[in-house]
């Protein structure tokens, strides 16, 4: 480690080396994914559970190729909050069901017809901007929890946020060695602690708490119109998921599209997130925060990340631990969030970046600023009771393009053909 020798994906790591290692991924992606829990308004014992138990499925199913945590999904928060204010948690948890069994068939598809599809539907000039919209249509939620939103700014909740915001911003920059990859996580604890300074914290609950308490487990419930409220999400995670694919084949320098395949890891991830809510945790996804673990610290071991799994697991049945997590203040989620929120649209950047993008071509600048404008205009089509807008009418606009641009390519009829 002291050398940045890379650890390899099928390497294993000494155990005085695991532990540390396994910890510092699971502080690394613990702040974003609990947040989700805390929008939808459930503990975050369950889905801690559930990111274990769903990245170890992941591993499996990926035969231990294919490096990734399994976090809790943001591409689900808006459409689930329709439904949730509509209908209740448990007709969202239905409709995280219907994705995951929609996304385990396309996997299938994915295994019968193979990825060269996928430059067709979704070139990299659609999918950057997609991922990234996941980040940017969620900025406005990010200021409203900071309290930055309301008519009267309370000044203690901006002392938080700035404390919060500060020092995850500095932290990601001027932290080094084993902080350098957990300035999240420290970020929240002196956010915490100055909400605490501040009155904003109230501890009675945590008393009250068991030691150890079993997560909350709900079952689902279906209905068809909230089913198709949140069906379309799965465009918006399936081009999340290749993205994160890409970008992580390029990290630790293997084509993980061939080898597990991407069938294997868009099952694995849907699957898991069809389990999620069978149980009543949220929709589970690779984790971008992860994937920026692995490129600091060049650790690829997939034995690592199943470790931090098993502590996520661990975590989720210590009742007060879940407890006191829940009574983290909102300029403290806020203060994350803006950061966070942030580094989503950068990943869909990355892509753009990574994948060496030509904008000197009119299709891709076409592409490219069509999806930005259509994700974040406010536009919406209705079509009977569903309504597509934000990121996931980005998302259908973005492949109808794609494909009307391969067709026009067929015809010989655009102009930036190469000769």
């Amino acid at each position: 480690m002291e050398n940045h020798r890379i650890i390899q994906v099928e390497e294993k790591v000494p155990l005085k080396l695991l532990v540390p290692l396994s910890i510092q991924h699971m502080f690394a992606m613990f702040g974003a994914s609990v947040l989700v829990p805390f929008l939808f308004g459930i503990s975050p014992a369950i889905v801690l559970f559930m990111n274990g138990v769903g990245t170890l499925l992941f591993i499996f199913v990926t035969k231990g190729k294919a490096p990734a945590y399994l976090g809790s999904s943001f591409a689900f928060l808006a459409p689930a909050g329709i439904v949730i204010s509509n209908f209740g948690y448990e007709y969202a948890l239905g409709g995280f069901v219907a994705v995951g069994f929609c996304g385990c068939i396309l996997a299938l598809i994915v295994y019968k017809f193979g990825t060269d599809w996928i430059d067709v539907v979704l070139p990299p000039a659609a999918m950057g901007p997609v991922v990234a919209l996941i980040g940017l249509e969620l900025s406005g939620s990010a200021a409203s929890n900071a309290g930055l939103l309301d008519e009267v700014i309370d000044p203690k909740k901006a002392i938080v946020f700035i404390v919060t915001l500060g020092t995850a911003v500095f932290g990601s920059i001027l932290f080094r060695k084993f902080l350098s990859v957990i300035p999240i996580l420290i970020a929240v604890l002196a956010g915490y602690a100055a909400a605490i300074v501040c009155g904003l914290v109230n501890f009675d609950e945590v008393a009250a708490a068991p030691i150890f308490a079993l997560p909350n487990f709900t079952a689902p419930k279906f209905n068809m119109e909230a089913i198709l409220i949140i069906l379309p999400v799965i465009l918006v995670i399936a081009s999340e998921h290749i993205g994160h694919q890409v970008v992580t084949s390029k990290i630790v320098g293997r084509d993980l599209l061939k080898d597990p395949g991407l069938h294997r890891s868009l099952f694995g991830d849907n699957f898991s997130t069809m389990l999620s809510g069978f149980i009543g945790s949220v929709p589970t996804t690779t984790y971008g925060e992860n994937i920026g673990v692995m490129a600091v610290t060049k650790v690829y071991s997939v034995r690592v990340i199943a470790g931090a799994a098993i502590l996520s697991i661990i975590c989720s049945f210590v009742g007060k631990l879940s407890t006191l997590i829940s009574t983290i203040p909102g300029p403290v989620i806020g203060g994350i969030s803006f950061l966070l929120y942030g580094m989503i649209g950068t990943s869909g950047l990355r892509i753009l970046v990574d994948s060496r993008v030509d904008f000197s071509k009119n299709r891709n600048q076409v592409l490219t600023s069509v999806i930005f404008v259509t994700g974040l205009s406010g536009a919406a089509v209705k079509i009977g009771n569903i309504q597509l807008t934000g990121m996931v009418l980005a998302c259908v606009v973005g492949m109808a393009l794609s494909l009307v641009f391969y067709a026009l390519d067929k015809l010989h009829l655009t102009n930036d053909q190469e000769e």
